[in-house]
């Protein structure tokens, strides 16, 4: 079961060897990189390329570990039992299944994505140590053990907002995705945009590195946001010479496809404006 890319995600040969190497050890991949490297696409393209099913998981800044594995509600069985309801004696009516839960009871090998672990709190990946490690989990109102049949594929993502704990990195396979080089974003580019003229690209992605590279930027476009930029501009039918006339330091074509806050949109209006006044 090797994984070696997909014709709609183009992986490095590194990240091709990360995922490799977390389903032999039988480890969490956890996968880091700026926002929109393709984190998230990671695990749906791994899914595809092994023919597996995924469960995604997606984090939030409340959700809790346990939500993971199984919710209990007890309200509903104290409220059903005030009304006479015969379900209250089986506690398994009021439990619902989290996500690791589901994943463990497959029959079939699977995919399981944590996405965006660092949005939790500090406590979330300690809490679910044991739980990824040993594969089970007791279930206590049941005096139930889960445990993984078939032992998934785990892929954990995270945009690095907050350091994870060191008993948690010691359980996985790390792998940081770099932001792509020109040549391998040209190669995403054709990926999602075939057919695009040779100049415009070359243009486009010129004008796109200049702007990342702006100092002073707070937030750097991302390869999602040049997928964007770049359907935008074939969508307006615009000209490798239409993104020259911008010059390097005005405010590129549609630009808000690119710069997502106003601080980074009025840095490009001063440097435009520097630009004009040196003329």
């Amino acid at each position: 079961m090797q994984f070696t890319g997909t014709d709609t995600y183009v992986a490095s040969d590194d990240l091709k060897v990360a995922v490799n190497a977390a389903v032999t050890l039988q480890r969490p991949l956890l996968v880091k990189g700026e926002p929109g490297t393709g984190k998230t696409e990671l695990a749906r393209q791994v899914a595809n390329s092994l023919g597996l099913r995924m469960i995604e998981w997606n984090i939030k800044s409340t959700t809790k570990a346990q939500q993971g594995l199984y919710e209990y509600d007890a309200v509903s069985r104290l409220r059903d039992s005030q009304l006479g309801d015969e379900k209250v004696n089986d506690v398994s009516n009021y439990i619902k299944k989290g996500k690791l839960w589901q994943a463990f009871e497959s029959d079939e090998r699977l995919v399981l994505l944590i996405d965006e672990i660092d949005k939790a709190d500090i406590e979330f990946p300690n809490d679910l140590l044991q739980e990824l490690d040993k594969m089970e989990f007791h279930v206590y109102e049941t005096g139930q053990t889960i445990r993984a049949e078939q032992r998934p594929i785990v892929i954990i993502t995270s945009n690095n907002e907050k350091e994870l704990p060191d008993a948690f990195l010691r359980r996985c396979f790390f792998h940081y995705i770099n932001f792509p080089d020109a040549d391998t974003l040209r190669q995403i580019v054709e990926v999602h945009h075939k057919g695009i003229k040779p100049e415009l690209l070359t243009t486009a992605l010129t004008r796109f590195y200049e702007i990342r590279e702006t100092p002073g930027l707070k937030k750097k476009p991302s390869t999602s946001e040049v997928l964007d930029w770049l359907k935008l501009l074939l969508a307006e039918d615009l000209s490798a010479e239409d993104l020259r006339k911008d010059g390097a330091n005005a405010l590129p074509k549609l630009h808000g496809a690119l710069l997502k806050n106003e601080q980074d949109v009025h840095l490009f209006e001063r440097l435009a404006f520097m630009a004009r006044r040196d003329r």
